[in-house]
């Protein structure tokens, strides 16, 4: 691993991030501080502009379509399953995000939704996943920053029902790093972020 290869700055917000990300285990609820960290960072270093003008272009691609849509379907099977086989996990991931977000307004929720998406995706894809390609292969590069990922959406519950919440989360995760890795851009995986998210969070409203 040739660490010599990423800035001291980024560095050590990588590492921080790790370590905050570690916090929830320790009944410290900051997993949010890291996306923070990530996100102030990847625009103290610029890049933010890395892909941005490549967006028309992507999409045009149907095959880019296919990763972006995986987590939606993915989410689709969780609930299902969910519903037939965990039903507790409903009232757990409502219990998991709804301090973040305002229900009973839907404008507001679609804000929040893409807001967080969003926010997520230039910390853990655009920050972290794009650095650590610089000393790791593609896919240790993705597999790692979504087990990272994973763990800053733990939440205290059985184990059946985290370690079911967590392994989706994980799945997601890794359909967004490909996402971004095809395609360079933030905004692209954070599209394919919020569609997962919001079709979620509203089955989850109706049950």
């Amino acid at each position: 691993m040739e660490v010599n290869n990423i800035n001291q700055l980024t560095l050590i917000a990588m590492i921080v991030m790790v370590l905050i990300s570690f916090a929830n285990f320790f009944w410290l609820n900051i997993a949010g501080l890291a996306v923070i960290i990530g996100i102030i960072v990847y625009f103290i270093r610029r890049e933010s502009l890395d892909g941005s003008k490549l967006i028309g272009k992507n999409l045009k691609n149907k095959r880019i379509w296919l990763w972006i849509f995986m987590p939606f379907v993915m989410n689709i099977l969780c609930l299902a399953l969910a519903i037939l086989f965990l039903p507790e996990f409903i009232d757990h991931t409502y219990d998991r995000t709804q301090f973040a977000l305002t229900p009973d307004k839907i404008l507001l929720l679609i804000f929040q939704l893409g807001l967080f998406a969003y926010g997520e995706e230039v910390a853990w894809r655009g920050f972290f996943q794009r650095n650590l390609l610089k000393v790791l292969p593609v896919g240790p590069s993705i597999i790692v920053t979504s087990i990272l990922f994973s763990i800053g959406h733990f939440a205290v519950g059985s184990f059946e029902i985290v370690s079911y919440d967590l392994f989706f989360i994980f799945i997601n995760s890794i359909f967004y790093g490909i996402v971004f890795y095809k395609t360079n851009n933030v905004w692209i995986s954070a599209i394919s972020h919020f569609i997962a998210n919001l079709f979620a969070y509203m089955m989850i409203l109706l049950f």
